[in-house]
Order: structure tokens, then C-alpha cells, then sequence
């Protein structure tokens, strides 16, 4: 059974793991040739729906798994009439078991094989059967001038399970990496696949589950969920003798001088996402423009930890850190939130005074960092956290007790009990300044109404994300507010207010 982007599988699996389900398969009956005959077919069947007038293939292949399913594509378009090359780039007669097999069944059909060189010439769909799953270091060469002059060729590419060169469990580039057309993956989906760099580089990407045994493919326990409408959280429906004191005070505390816009994009999403009452907390200068902006916000203007203290005893919620800045107001506001004992979202600059050791994380909080963010409070490189996604919001959850939402692309969110979720939603035309504001005002009006952190997180950055690929559509130029109005009817679609 093949399925496309929109209807991926939830389960998400380490590249260990998927060996583990293919072990057991072949232990339950299904002989590995036979899994390797499925997986071509259903690549072959992906290669000629995407380009159906592609009478030339070549495929590139290396020394194990990856390389039998590529001879065995290419055994199949021979079959099918097309012109047909394949390169091998490792040594066919390095070959074993079922990929040796898949090698003999292409040649006893004419399909010319040739030794990869510099000079050989790349023509037609590609088909990228170099290194599998298996790759944990750098791309050696030859494989690493093998990719380059692929990705160089500007012919399209078939990725076979995945693009060579990435990582299958974090979606790190391991040096030189295919850059991908169509990717066809097979089995268990592989969390690398849709996060980190593995979204650049994977093009479109379908799904075949080889017809593997439901029951046995249930006995491992995947790493990640992937968010769906299918798994996500849901608001309960809202009584007819339902009021406003039914769904929650938020309090966002932001908004120094010259970053005002942050928090009051905050206050405006938690608004429409159903909170009951909202409140801002911010520079008094910013009191009139939020009053003509939004008058259903109460905006308060605060100078002080007392102006402040009055407010955060009314909170049912508290969102801390859009547009706070990193000077003495900012630090002092931010010093009373420990002493609130109601669910928090620490965004931006409340993450970046937690990184500096300037105040302590209270209980029952749900951190929003972007890498830059991350990195601070990990005390590592961007690249570092960039490297290893899962296990970055993994540690963040474990170091501070909370659930944590790694933003960027196939965003993560993560509990204190190693729960992974992954957001594979979303467009490039979010590269904008204050949609991070918009979805910390989100995760807080959904705490208010009554999730925990981590459902919360899911909810809100499913939503957002959402949002952001309806929206982006329309193109470049997508501004942080466009995305409240969408948000709120996505939410509706989601969670019926009424039964």
C-alpha cells in the first residue's frame, strides 16, 4: 500500500529500528528478496506516476541493500522497454545475499551495468541507489563524487528509502547529499526524513508499508509520532451555559520599548484561540496603540514587579518572553514568574535570561525555543543542535522538567518523559519575523482552556503550521497576523466549539 504526503503514516522510526521490523519479517515468512522485489516495484510504480514520458533511466548504485533495489528497478524499466544504464559506483562483485541475487536478475535481463567513473554521462531519471540507512560517518569517496555530479546534472532524482547521505535518524547531512525530486521509503518512515535538513532534500516523498504484516510492524514501539489530524489533541466542546471565566485568564508579560508588536501579536492569538480573558502586561507607552489595536485585550501598563504582582494572582496562565528584552525590566518581570504556581510559556527572551542563569524555571511549563534559543540553553553550537534535532528537545525536556517545542523545519516537541512528537507542516513563506509570538499566544490560550503542556504544544504548533501552508499559497510577504484569522478556523475545523 502506497500513500503520499498527505496521508503518511503517524508512527516514526530510527533507521535501527526499521532494520529490527525488517528482521522480523523475514522471521515471520516474508523472505528478504521478496521484501526487495516489493520495494522496487513500488519505487518503479512511484518513478513512472511522477514521470510518466521518462523513457531513459540510470541508475547509481553502491554495495548493499539500497544497491539490490536499484538492480532490480532497473531489471524492471529493461522489462518495461525503456533505455536503461546503471553505474555502479561499488563493486558489484562485493555483493551478498538478496542484493547479489538482484544484480543477476538485472543482468540475465540485458541490463547493461558499467563502472562508475568521472566521465560517465547521467541521462534520463535517476535513480539514486547509492548508500542506504546504514551510514552513520562522512560520504567517502567514491560515493561523495558520485552525488555531486547528480545533484549537479540537474536531471531529476529518485531517492531510493531515502536521499544518499542523510541521516536516517536525525536528517543531518553526512557531507556530500543527494538532493532528491522524489523519495520513495519503505516499511517504517524514518524519522530523519522530516526534520532537520531531511525536508530540503527528500522533494516528495511516498510512503509503502512492502505489505508488511500489521501485527508484527505493531510489536515495535515507534520513536516519534508524526502530528496528524487523525492523533491530534482536542478542546472539549463548550457547554450552552459555558462564560468567560469557563476558559482561563492568560497574562502575557512583553513588550519593552521598541518591541511592543511582539506581545500584543501574543495577546491577540490567545484571544482568538478561545481564551477566556486575556491580559497584557508591557511598557505603558504601548497602552494606547494595543487599546486601538484590540480593545477586548485589558492591556496594563507595568514599571515594576509590584504593578506586576496583582496581575499574576488573577492568571490562570502566564505567557512570558515575546518582545521582553534582556535589560532590567524585562529581567525583573521576568523574576516573578517562578513564584506562579499556573502553567507557563517561556518564549524568546525569557529563554535567552534562562540560558544566562539570570532566573529558575517553575513546574508545569512549556518552553518554545527556536536552534539559536536551544543552543543557549544547552550550552552547545547551533550546529549542534541542528545535528542531533531528537535528542536536543530531548535533553532540553530532561534538564528543565517541562515539555519543549524545538521550532524549524519538522518541528519537535518533547515531555519530560522523552515523548517525541514531529510537525511536518508548513511553508517557506513563514520565514517571518513574529510568527513565533503568534504561536506562543496559541499554546497558551490552550493551556487555558484545559490541556497539558505537551498536548498543548502539539495542538498549537499542528494549527500553526497549518495556518502557515494554507496561507502560504498566496506566496512571499505572509506577515504573523494573517496567520491569527486561519488559526482560529483551523481550530474550529479541529475542535468543534459545540457538539
Amino acid at each position: 500500500m502506497s500513500q503520499t504526503t498527505d496521508t503518511l503514516p503517524s508512527p516514526l522510526y530510527t533507521a535501527a529500528q526499521v532494520r529490527e521490523l525488517d528482521a522480523r519479517l523475514i522471521a515471520a515468512g516474508t523472505s528478504g528478496f521478496e521484501l526487495m522485489q516489493r520495494a522496487a516495484h513500488a519505487a518503479w510504480r512511484a518513478l513512472r506516476r511522477r514521470w510518466p514520458d521518462a523513457d531513459e533511466i540510470t541508475v547509481l548504485t553502491g554495495r548493499g541493500n539500497n544497491a539490490g533495489d536499484g538492480y532490480l528497478i532497473a531489471a524492471l524499466a529493461q522489462r518495461a522497454g525503456r533505455r536503461v544504464r546503471v553505474f555502479a559506483v561499488g563493486d558489484p562483485g562485493q555483493l551478498q545475499g538478496d542484493a547479489a541475487q538482484a544484480f543477476n536478475e538485472a543482468q540475465a535481463v540485458g541490463v547493461g551495468v558499467m563502472p562508475w567513473t568521472s566521465e560517465s554521462e547521467l541521462r534520463g531519471v535517476l535513480v539514486d541507489g547509492l548508500l542506504g540507512t546504514g551510514i552513520t560517518g562522512e560520504v567517502r569517496e567514491p560515493y561523495a563524487s558520485a552525488i555531486r555530479a547528480m545533484n549537479k546534472s540537474s536531471r531529476p532524482i529518485l531517492a531510493i528509502d531515502l536521499p544518499s547521505g542523510l541521516c536516517a535518524d536525525t536528517g543531518r547531512l553526512l557531507g556530500e547529499t543527494v538532493r532528491a525530486e522524489l523519495t520513495v521509503t519503505f516499511i517504517g518512515l524514518k524519522l530523519g526524513l522530516l526534520t532537520g535538513q531531511g525536508p530540503d532534500r527528500i522533494g516528495a516523498l511516498v510512503f509503502d508499508n512492502l505489505q508488511a504484516d500489521a501485527a508484527v510492524v505493531a510489536r515495535i514501539e515507534p520513536s516519534a509520532l508524526r502530528l496528524s489530524e487523525a492523533n491530534l489533541p482536542a478542546l472539549m466542546p463548550r457547554s450552552q451555559a459555558a462564560h468567560k471565566g469557563s476558559f482561563g485568564q492568560v497574562l502575557v508579560i512583553g513588550g519593552d520599548l521598541g518591541t511592543g508588536g511582539a506581545a500584543l501579536l501574543t495577546a491577540e492569538a490567545a484571544l482568538r484561540c478561545g481564551a477566556g480573558m486575556v491580559t497584557l502586561a508591557t511598557r505603558p507607552e504601548h497602552v494606547t496603540a494595543s487599546l486601538v489595536r484590540r480593545p477586548e485585550i485589558m492591556c496594563s501598563g507595568v514599571e515594576s514587579t509590584y504593578a506586576l504582582t496583582t496581575l499574576t494572582q488573577r492568571a490562570d496562565v502566564l505567557v512570558i518572553g515575546p518582545g521582553l528584552g534582556q535589560a532590567p525590566w524585562g529581567r525583573s518581570l521576568l523574576s516573578l514568574a517562578p513564584q506562579c504556581r499556573v502553567p507557563q510559556v517561556w518564549d524568546a527572551d525569557a529563554l535567552n535570561l534562562l540560558a544566562a542563569g539570570a532566573v529558575e524555571l517553575p513546574r508545569d511549563c512549556l518552553l518554545t525555543p527556536h536552534p539559536g534559543e536551544a543552543a543557549r540553553l544547552l550550552g552547545i553550537s547551533v550546529a549542534e543542535v541542528q545535528a542531533d534535532r531528537p535528542a536536543a528537545v530531548r535533553a532540553l525536556a530532561a534538564r528543565f522538567d517541562c515539555a519543549v517545542l524545538l521550532k524549524g523545519a519538522g518541528t519537535l516537541i518533547a515531555d519530560r518523559d522523552g515523548q517525541l512528537a514531529l510537525c511536518d507542516r508548513g511553508h517557506p513563506a513563514m520565514a517571518s519575523a513574529g510568527l513565533g509570538d503568534v504561536l506562543a499566544g496559541v499554546a497558551g490560550a490552550l493551556l487555558a482552556q484545559g490541556l497539558a503542556p505537551f498536548d498543548a504544544a502539539c495542538l498549537s504548533v499542528w494549527l500553526h503550521a497549518a495556518a502557515g501552508e494554507r496561507l502560504g499559497l498566496h506566496g512571499r510577504g505572509l506577515a504573523a497576523a494573517d496567520l491569527i484569522p486561519t488559526i482560529r478556523q483551523l481550530l474550529e475545523e479541529q475542535s468543534p466549539c459545540r457538539k
